[in-house]
């Protein structure tokens, strides 16, 4: 039996992210933090104006994620989290979608 990749083992997480957060560099600034914080996932524009973002690593670093989702960049104006756990394995690395 092959050993479970170490990502599968993380904890992760859905982040909903409403305000104005689409077309304010919300994603890319989102994905910079993360990659300093050693997180792996995504972040994309939802059709509905929100963005999406799905984060595993380990909990402090997702704990600052978490902060900086509800900050965004300074031109973004963040009003609402919607934050749920993640079931499904998430790749390495952490792309802008």
């Amino acid at each position: 039996m092959a050993p479970a990749d170490s990502r599968s083992m993380l904890p992760a997480v859905r982040y909903l992210v409403g305000g104005r957060v689409q077309r304010v560099a919300f994603r890319a600034a989102t994905a910079a933090c993360a990659l300093r914080l050693g997180v792996h996932g995504w972040a994309k524009n939802l059709p509905d104006g929100r963005v999406e973002v799905v984060a595993a690593g380990p909990m402090p670093a997702l704990v600052q994620l978490t902060a900086w989702v509800w900050e965004g960049p300074p031109a973004a104006r963040v009003d609402a989290v919607y934050m749920e756990e993640w079931g499904a394995a998430v790749p390495a690395g952490f792309s802008v979608l």
